[in-house]
């Protein structure tokens, strides 16, 4: 397919519309829409482009969906269908889908002009590392040259492909004027600094003004953040789009006596910070699970702690309060601490709060199991009943009312294996999993000070003080801590953090002042967890390196690092 010049070219002024939206893998007629109706916006502003995200009709990223021929048939359906829109003389669109050419898949942009696709470019660098797998379902595309859209050479690298100098480096030797990139960028901590500093060189090597346009929405453990913005060619910002909202952007470019494009005024939103960007990326993630998987709302167990409380904040801020449940689960090791605490934080967030004691099922079980186990000491086998009782019981909730069950564990318990299989692992999405217990802790009390705009929860204190202040408890036994068999959190955070996101050696973690033993026992509880792990269900990417696609360690695994 080549290139086609427009019968009205363009007279040194370009009015670029930015669409950031929200799209949801396998909708491709829904999907579809979402782009039909940022064009008719875009068009009521006079645009005269418009510029999606990466694979915005299939949604990012497709999988293995990608391996199905009748999905690719009727995403480039869509696309032809869209290019029809454009022959109303209106905004043209580089929209993202994946294109079957020759009997090979690509990851492509097409621009729509005039009625037809006018010309595709596919996607040169496949990520193959992290959370990508690209290489597993599409074919790489020959290194692009530029798209002429009405007398403009515009060039569109794809996602991956400013991640490295060649296909930017190649699109300036021919001819390129200005770099218009679709994006599947995922979040993590400071990935928005690491986007500006990619782009940054890109626009120093090139010399070319780019806009970086990126998806927003959760998709699994994956969380998009929007966060779309521009540099100009003397790499000042030219506008910076919202995080975690969905937003259709315009700006206008002019070619000015040096022939190079500039952009004119143009809206510049403040960035969340860390914090705020962390609490938001949960949000997102469990709302878009929610709503994208069809459940009318969630149920919790409310146990008095930490985890449960800050995942029911999470929900009501996702959500809202109307479609939170709250299960008390007492048994006769919860204390009238954890009971009122439990309370008071239901209250506080202004949820539905129910009392659903264990006594009779845990004992049943007792009774059941009392010949088998006849001459045995109490273990952690009678403290993983209480667990597994909670479970079914949240679980028979769930499936009478179709609400979903929030699991609770954060990434501390989910790294040593302090957590019970079809227990209190149960549920279908865990919006702190990768949060660490001291991430857990300083988010706790970064949300009783602060309300982010657009969560649906209330101000002022939504986690009692006192379920942040008081000791950490699973309550399975008489006068239990969490701090009777592991190290003081903040130490072993540390240590897991070493582990797993930085893949450190024992002798490299004990320099930063840490027990040589200790690590050898948190290391081994760390593989030996990996079974458990892989049947925990998905939960928000929020460090450089989550339990899931990030990490993938064999479950049958002898090697320690005994150096």
């Amino acid at each position: 397919m080549s290139d086609t010049t427009h019968p009205n070219p363009l007279d040194g002024r370009l009015r670029l519309a930015v669409a950031q939206l929200n799209p949801t893998v396998g909708d491709i007629s829904g999907n579809a829409g979402l782009v039909r109706a940022a064009r008719a916006e875009a068009a009521e502003q006079g645009a005269d482009l418009v510029l999606y995200s990466e694979l915005v009709i299939a949604g990012y990223p497709p999988e293995d969906l990608i391996l199905k021929r009748a999905f690719i048939e009727r995403c480039m359906e869509e696309v032809q269908a869209l290019a029809r829109l454009t022959a109303d003389g209106g905004p043209g669109m580089l929209v993202g889908s994946p294109w079957l050419d020759e009997g090979k898949v690509y990851n492509a942009v097409a621009l729509l002009d005039g009625g037809k696709v006018q010309t595709l470019r596919f996607k040169y660098d496949l990520p193959n590392y992290a959370v990508f797998d690209e290489k597993r379902v599409f074919a790489a595309g020959p290194l692009p040259g530029p798209m002429d859209f009405r007398g403009i050479r515009i060039g569109v690298p794809i996602c991956e492909d400013i991640w490295n100098d060649e296909v930017c480096e190649c699109l300036s030797e021919t001819g390129a004027e200005i770099l218009l990139v679709p994006n599947g960028s995922p979040y993590w901590e400071n990935r928005a600094e690491e986007r500006l500093q990619v782009v940054v060189a890109r626009v120093v090597e090139s010399g070319l003004p780019l806009v970086y346009c990126n998806q927003l929405g959760g998709q699994d453990e994956l969380v998009f953040d929007g966060g779309s913005f521009a540099l100009q060619a003397d790499r000042s910002l030219a506008f910076q789009m919202k995080q975690f909202d969905t937003e259709l952007s315009l700006s206008t470019w002019v070619r000015n006596e040096d022939e190079i494009w500039v952009c004119e005024a143009a809206p510049v939103a403040t960035l969340p910070d860390l914090d705020e960007a962390n609490w938001l990326a949960c949000v997102q993630g469990l709302r878009d699970y929610v709503l994208k998987n069809n459940f009318p709302g969630v149920v919790l167990g409310l146990s008095g702690g930490i985890d449960s409380a800050i995942c029911a904040a999470l929900a009501v801020d996702a959500l809202g309060a109307d479609k939170v449940h709250a299960i008390m689960l007492p048994y006769r090791y919860t204390s009238r601490e954890s009971v009122r605490d439990a309370a008071d934080c239901a209250d506080a967030l202004g949820i539905r709060f129910d009392h659903v004691p264990i006594a009779e099922p845990v004992e049943g079980f007792g009774r059941v199991l009392g010949g088998l186990f006849s001459g045995c000491e109490q273990d952690t086998t009678e403290e993983n009943i209480q667990s597994r009782a909670r479970g079914v019981i949240l679980m028979a909730i769930s499936n009478k009312f179709g609400a979903m069950v929030v699991t609770t564990g954060n990434k501390s318990e989910m790294s040593v294996g302090y957590a019970t299989l079809y227990g209190d692992m149960n549920g279908g999405f865990n919006p702190i999993k990768d949060l660490y217990k001291t991430q857990v802790y300083h988010l706790s009390e970064w949300r009783n000070d602060h309300k982010p705009a657009g969560v649906l929860g209330t101000d002022g204190e939504v986690i009692p003080s006192n379920i942040i202040t008081k000791a950490p408890t699973a309550e399975l036994r008489e006068n239990q801590t969490d701090q009777d068999s592991l190290p003081a959190y903040e130490v072993l955070d540390d240590i897991l953090a070493c582990l797993v996101e930085n893949e450190m050696s024992v002798a490299d973690i004990a320099k930063r002042g840490h027990d040589v033993a200790l690590i050898h026992r948190i290391e081994h509880l760390l593989y030996i967890a990996e079974f458990k792990r892989r049947q925990a269900p998905p939960g928000v990417k929020i460090t450089s390196r989550n339990f899931g696609k990030d990490r993938r360690y064999p479950i049958t695994n002898r090697f320690r690092d005994r150096t």
